[in-house]
């Protein structure tokens, strides 16, 4: 599924194309039945803003609507000049000089065109996004004494504390605070937070700049590449913990993910 950093590249990308106004605009039976929840935007209308909270893209129409768009674990938007319409193209809006598509091969994805209002009660129910730089230490500690007897991983993948967190975010992180993602957040030790808040940006800034972390049959960006991110990953999908360099990872299945640690670096 792709998380903050695979979404915000998403979103870096697509606004080179604005303003786009809308020519045409063409769907699959599919979209209208399993992705999109409202109404499609009205021809004509330009987008003139891309913003994102967590994982959510966030359309701003030049008229103050709004189309937010997740993109479940396959989707993505793809733009350029002319793009190739392929069986899981279900989506796809022109410009007079530019098409941009939303490709999703599992259809998880969801979107929703609201006006102004309906749009920020919407992304109202996620809490601070991870990258937000008021993210400090005072929300850390609140968010994460809130529910105590929650294991800390399964705490960090909630998008109404965190947004734009996901599995390999959250193993990360506690990686870096060397946190046991089955650690109880009751027992997180005051000491403990300045790491977590320092793992934050150690996870997501080399995954922003490495243009987000793709895996096998995984995201694309908008121009259909893969992320680089795998080369920053210390435990998620690894072998040999890379902080260490030493120790086998240890996988285990918590709230039904699957979840990576270092029995060494981790306590």
């Amino acid at each position: 599924m792709p998380e903050l950093p695979e979404v915000e590249t998403i979103r870096l990308q697509l606004t080179e194309y604005l303003p786009f106004r809308i020519e045409t605009l063409t769907f699959t039976p599919e979209l209208k039945q399993n992705i999109l929840h409202t109404e499609f935007p009205k021809l004509g209308l330009a987008i003139t803003e891309i913003k994102r909270k967590g994982k959510m893209l966030d359309f701003v129409f030049e008229d103050g609507s709004h189309l937010l768009s997740h993109l479940g674990m396959t989707g993505t938007w793809l733009v350029g000049e002319e793009i190739k319409s392929g069986k899981h193209t279900h989506l796809t809006l022109k410009s007079r000089t530019h098409t941009l598509a939303y490709d999703d091969p599992r259809r998880f994805g969801h979107m929703y065109y609201y006006n102004s209002d309906e749009a920020a009660q919407k992304l109202g129910t996620l809490g601070m996004d991870l990258a937000d730089p008021e993210l400090g230490l005072d929300y850390l500690v609140s968010a994460i004494k809130k529910y105590p007897n929650r294991a800390l991983k399964v705490h960090l993948l909630d998008q109404k504390l965190f947004a734009g967190s996901g599995n390999y975010i959250a193993n990360e992180i506690c990686a870096r605070a060397g946190i046991r993602p089955t650690r109880r957040c009751g027992k997180v030790k005051t000491q403990e937070f300045p790491r977590i808040l320092a793992a934050i940006r150690e996870v997501l800034e080399p995954a922003l700049a490495a243009g987000g972390t793709t895996f096998q049959g995984g995201y694309r960006d908008s121009t259909g590449e893969r992320g680089l991110g795998v080369q920053h990953l210390v435990v998620f999908y690894q072998k040999i913990c890379q902080l260490c360099k030493e120790t086998p990872v240890k996988k285990v299945i918590l709230a039904q993910r699957g979840t990576y640690f270092c029995p060494k670096c981790q306590k």
